[in-house]
């Protein structure tokens, strides 16, 4: 009787196995910062739309008209802080009324960085 040769196994080598295991990490590496982006992306527009419905709420809140000497003030809200300042405007046409810049800026931390929106508009100077 003649000795039987080993068979090929059918199965996968211990290399195949090590390679398609460093694949299968490196796509799921790639797949976590992805989403892990995602969701940064996601929390950053919701702080920025809820900082801008802050600076639009105090906008809407001042009168039409600034006061001789303009505007300063400051508030918080929910950790977002938020101020008014007011400057004259001058431009080529300075026919009466007097115009003023009004700008209010809403800053809040995110994580290790500060983060701010500002809203600026012109008004009519209050006779």
């Amino acid at each position: 009787m003649k000795p039987s040769l080993p068979s090929r196994s059918s199965g996968f080598s211990l290399l195949e196995l090590m390679v398609a295991i460093s694949i299968l990490a490196l796509a799921l590496g790639v797949l976590y910062r992805v989403v892990g982006g995602s969701v940064r992306t996601i929390a950053d527009t919701s702080h920025y739309s809820h900082a801008l419905v802050i600076a639009q709420s105090v906008l809407k809140s001042l009168p039409d008209t600034v006061p001789p000497g303009g505007w300063q003030g400051s508030g918080a809200w929910e950790g977002y802080r938020w101020s008014v300042a007011s400057s004259t405007y001058s431009s080529a046409d300075s026919l009466p009324p007097a115009l003023y810049r009004v700008q209010v800026e809403v800053v809040w931390d995110d994580g290790l960085r500060q983060r701010q929106i500002s809203l600026v508009t012109l008004l009519p100077e209050r006779r």
